[in-house]
């Protein structure tokens, strides 16, 4: 799951290295403080969970917002 941190579609769909960090660290504390996974989380690393929403469209919304700050900025 980690690989997906280098590929270039994924950082693109998020809108660079940069931001995809950022993303999946407010996530992971989204879910440290007990928010619920969007994807079924089995046996995966909060980590994990996080890349897996990513790919799987599930923080579109959060992309957007940080696009959006990003903008107004």
């Amino acid at each position: 799951m980690i690989e997906a941190l280098k590929n270039e579609d994924l950082i693109k769909k998020v809108g660079g290295r940069f931001k995809l960090a950022a993303l999946i660290q407010k996530r992971m504390k989204e879910l440290m403080f007990g928010s619920r996974p969007l994807v079924e989380p089995g046996k995966m690393t909060p980590m994990e969970i996080v890349m897996k929403e990513i790919m799987d469209g599930k923080l579109e919304g959060m992309i957007a917002e940080a696009n959006r700050d990003e903008s107004d900025a």
